[in-house]
This record gives C-alpha cells, structure tokens and sequence, in this order.
C-alpha cells in the first residue's frame, strides 16, 4: 500500500468524507443496513473506518462512474475514492490542498464546499502549522484566514483527541459563532466533533457547563472567557491540555484594551502550545509578541504595508456636517442605479447607531442596527436579518467591521470615519470579500480632513471623489430635517419611558 493510501485509511477513521453509494432496491438494501450496524457494534472505530475504506476499494466500479478515472484503474492513489475528485487525472480536488500537506479527506471536504484552491495565506501556511511551528500571519480580508487554521487543527485532532484541542480568540461575538459556523460546515463529516461559543449576552450557568464537556473546539471573546476562567475551576482544568491557542483579529486583541483579560487567560493555558496570529493588520503589538514569546515563529504577510483589497472601488465624498443625513439619503435612493443588492453604514458610536436607525426608520428605509449595547439576541437578529438578505441595510459601529463573511455585501458607506485609520481597512473589507469585487463610500466633512489623509497615508493610496449635485441632493432636505426631529422626540418619549 502506498504512502498517501495509508494516510487517507487512518483519517477515514475519525472524518469519514466518502459518499454512500446507491445501494439496490428490496432485500439487499435491508441486509446492508442490518449488516453496517452489526459492524458498527461490533467493531472498534479506527477498524470500522478501514473496513469502509477496503470495501471501497476492493469493489467493482461501473464503467464511467465517479472515481473510476481512465478505464477504472484499481489504485488511483490516495484520492480514488473521495467524491469530487475527478479521478486518476489530477482533478480539481488537492491541486492547491495537497500541496499543503492537508490529507486527502481533508481535501474533499474543502473540494464539497467549493473551496478548489488554497488561498495564498492558506498555502503559506498550512504547512509550518501542520509541522507545529508558532505563526503570524497578515492577510487581506475574505482570503480564508480561518479555515487556514480550522483545516490542519481537525487534521491533527484526528491524532490526538485531548479534551480542548483549540482556543480562537476573537474580539466581537459575532466573529465567535461566525468560526463556530464554519467549523460546523468544515467539519461537518467530523465523528464526534464539537464546538462552542463563549461570549457575553448569554447564560454563564449554560457555558460553564458546556466548558465542563470539554469540547474540541472553543471560541470565545477574552473578558467573558476570563471571567469563568476565574471564578470556575472545572472549566479551568478543561483547558490543561490545550494543544493550539489561535489569536483572530490580532491586531485588535493585543490592544491595551485587552491586556488585562489575556494576561489572566494565559495563566491559565499550558506554555508548551501553538500559538497562531492572524490578522489584516500588523500592529506593533503583534512584532512584540511574536520576538518576545513566540519560539521557532514562521511569519507570512501578504503585502509589505497596510493594503486595502485591490478591488474595492474607493471613493470620498465631501459634505457638510450639518446636512451628512440628507446626503445619506440621496445615496440610498440610488441603489438600484448604482446597483446596489445591499450595503453596511459604519458609524462612529452606538448612540450614532441607535439615532441613524431610526432616522431610516422615519424615512421609510428598510434597515437594522448592530452594535455593543444591544442584547445578544437582538445582535444576532440584526446580523441574520442582514446575513439573509431579509434587510439591505445593515448601521453598525465597528463590532461589525472585523471578519463577518457576508459576500453579498456590495457597498460600504463610512457615515463617520473610524478614528483609528487601520480601522478603515477593516470596514472597506466587508465588500470585495473573495475576489469578488466592491465599493466603498466615505463621508468627509470640515472636521475629518485630516483623518482622510491618515487613511490614504497607511494605505498608500488616494480616494477618488464621488461626483454629486448639490441641487439634486437637497430637494431631499425637507423631508430629512422632519424625520430628524421625529426621532429626537421618540427618544426622548423612551428616555421619559425609562426614568
């Protein structure tokens, strides 16, 4: 048996990936089902697995079917028998997976999804954290940096089933159960596999106990992560043998901000590990970390400087603050000209947030708000909402900005520019996800000059201006002036409703 053969046997026993093929009609339908349980109690799990695998390749194959390749050859290599594979002819199946290092189960699964070749981040560096090297890694955004690292951790799962095999840190909820969704669909062939999500919003009682099942996989925000952490010993000792501790959004977790919450979390945490950082972004946090803790360190950056994606259509537009609303407006009702399926508005505040929803409200523009003071559940209403196409307008501030893989999202509108320029980067980087293309739409006005330039200086590159007329803009002035007093006296009424 070849090299690859023996290699595709052992993860067949753990991630089975093969297709059940039509079995005949009648009796031998119910013999063979009668005959699998019977081995399935009977025989441990890695046989089970192998006695699939030789059933496979020991049977006849119809002239043409799929795996067969040129006139149904009996080995075919380690891919014969995984679906999608095209055959003995190379096939789209491993052409940028294989080369990884990636087994060919593994393999199948990403050619399932549609995923026919490794990214270049993927390609970077699959292989050193298949070999156990500490990595740093600065992609684009949409370039696939979580399977980068779902994909070798359930590989190396296979040979090693500790309690909590992987720890994603992530700075918003969302990008939590986000990775939560991906591992459920990359893994989904996974024996056994499981997950969870420990963010705030949600019950403690409920994630400690779900800590307590020491699942493989754990996603979770760093404050909500440290306080169980602290106040539960049991779901302390689940992380004992933690294998791999993956930072996402690195750049934004090794903010001050975060610096207490990681400090007591790595307490907790066993110093022989992988330690893996992605980001879109390299901060001077990240440098530091990577020269002061971060041994044998294999670092990638897919660009040499702060890169927006190369085809997002970026422009500017000036306008004066008194009148940024009435602007928005006209924007909105040029979607169908501009093409526009659906669009995210960033802003600078959640009070920002809460205001402009209503003002769309007011105005008759279908749209839901996300951001930091809304309830778990609410958030996630928003998000799905937005996510199904249900709603085409999505205002949040910038818990939105980092990581959600909405690929439908044509435009993005910088109501308020982000303070720091980096952050920029990030909210540009929810449309144009996957090479796909996108736009972009910032509003400058007298006040924020200055930071416009801090952005073009970080990336590099020079907004163009997005061409308006004024007369067109302000017939729109009226109406928007009433809805912005509307929604101060609905605030004020809850406000009133509140006290």
């Amino acid at each position: 048996m070849s090299v690859q053969g023996s290699e595709e046997e052992d993860g067949v026993s753990i991630f089975s990936t093969l297709s059940t093929r039509k079995r005949k009609k009648g009796r031998e339908q119910g013999k063979e089902r009668k005959r699998k349980t019977t081995l399935a109690e009977e025989t441990p799990l890695e046989d089970q697995g192998g006695e699939r695998q030789r059933r496979k390749s020991s049977g006849k194959r119809k002239k043409g079917s799929r795996g067969s390749g040129d006139g149904g050859k009996e080995d075919q290599g380690a891919g014969a028998s995984v679906p999608g594979d095209g055959g003995g002819g190379g096939g789209a199946l491993g052409d940028g997976f294989r080369a990884t290092g990636l087994n060919a189960w593994v393999c199948s699964v990403c050619d399932s999804l549609g995923m026919k070749k490794a990214t270049p981040v993927q390609s970077a560096c699959i292989p050193p954290i298949l070999g156990g090297r500490d990595v740093v890694a600065c992609a684009e955004t949409g370039s696939g940096k979580t399977a980068c690292f779902l994909l070798p951790a359930l590989q190396m799962l296979a040979k090693d089933r500790v309690g909590v095999f992987c720890l994603v840190l992530v700075p918003a909820r969302e990008l939590a159960y986000q990775a939560l969704e991906q591992l459920r669909g990359l893994g989904g062939n996974v024996m056994g596999i499981s997950g969870v999500a420990i963010v705030g919003g949600m019950s403690v009682t409920d994630q400690c106990r779900e800590l307590a099942r020491k699942p493989h996989f754990v996603f979770a925000t760093p404050g909500r992560l440290k306080d169980i952490l602290i106040h539960d010993s049991s779901c302390a000792e689940a992380f004992k043998r933690l294998r791999m501790f993956v930072i996402d959004e690195a750049d934004r977790i090794l903010d001050p901000s975060f610096e207490e919450d990681l400090k007591v979390i790595g307490g907790y945490l066993p110093s022989k590990r992988q330690t893996l950082l992605f980001s879109a972004t390299i901060s001077k946090n990240i440098e530091v970390l990577q020269e002061v803790v971060m041994k044998d360190c294999f670092k990638w950056s897919q660009h040499d400087t702060f890169k927006t994606v190369e085809k997002i259509n970026d422009q500017y537009l000036f306008v004066p603050e008194k009148v940024k609303e009435v602007y928005l407006f006209h924007i909105l009702q040029k979607f169908e000209e501009m093409k526009v399926r659906s669009a995210m508005i960033f802003v600078k505040s959640c009070e920002s947030c809460h205001v402009l929803s209503y003002l769309l409200d007011e105005l008759d523009i279908l749209a839901v708000a996300l951001h930091s003071q809304q309830k778990q559940k609410k958030r996630m209403s928003s998000l799905n909402k937005f996510k199904s196409g249900v709603c085409p307008i999505l205002v949040a501030t910038d818990v939105a900005s980092r990581g959600l893989d909405i690929p439908t999202v044509d435009l993005v509108i910088n109501f308020d520019l982000p303070f720091l320029p980096r952050e920029y980067i990030h909210r540009v980087g929810r449309t144009g996800r996957a090479g796909r293309s996108g736009r972009a739409l910032t509003f400058v006005t007298q006040y924020t000059i200055q930071l416009l330039h801090s952005i073009e200086s970080l990336t590099g590159r020079k907004l163009s201006n997005y061409e308006t007329k004024e007369k067109e803009v302000l017939k729109h002035i009226t109406r928007v002036f009433a809805a912005r007093k509307a929604v101060r006296l609905r605030i004020e009424e809850e406000e009133e409703a509140k006290a």
